[in-house]
């Protein structure tokens, strides 16, 4: 008697639109998080644009950048930060220039990684 055996079938190219930059990836992201804190259950397909990946991919990523070394504690707080505001730091606004700083420093490894991946074109 023969055993089947589970093969995953190989992912071709991801469908979706990749987005156009790292910040609104992340941003996009924390959109999805604050839906979630308020009891909604994500489903692919259900958005108005198809993406190239799920919010926990983006969430990796930078988790990866962590373990890493590229990014620091520092980073993360920002990036939760405005993600939440959903809204870019604005030195002009009242955001520190530093934070502006660690904004930009931190959208700028998350680029290079999503690129790789095919999440940002």
């Amino acid at each position: 008697m023969t055993r089947l055996r589970y093969v995953p079938r190989p992912l071709g190219q991801a469908d979706g639109q990749p987005f156009g930059s790292a910040e609104e990836a992340w941003m996009w992201f924390g959109a999805c998080q604050l839906a979630r804190a308020v009891g909604a259950r994500l489903q692919a397909g259900q958005g108005d644009v198809a993406r190239p990946c799920d919010p926990d991919d983006i969430y990796r990523a930078v988790q990866r950048l962590y373990r890493l070394r590229r990014i620091g504690g520092r980073h993360l707080r920002v990036l939760g930060r405005f993600a939440a505001s959903q809204c870019p730091p604005d030195p002009r606004a009242g955001d520190g220039a530093g934070q502006a700083v660690l904004w930009a420093e931190a959208l700028d490894y998350l680029d290079v990684d999503l690129r790789q991946r095919g999440i940002v074109a």
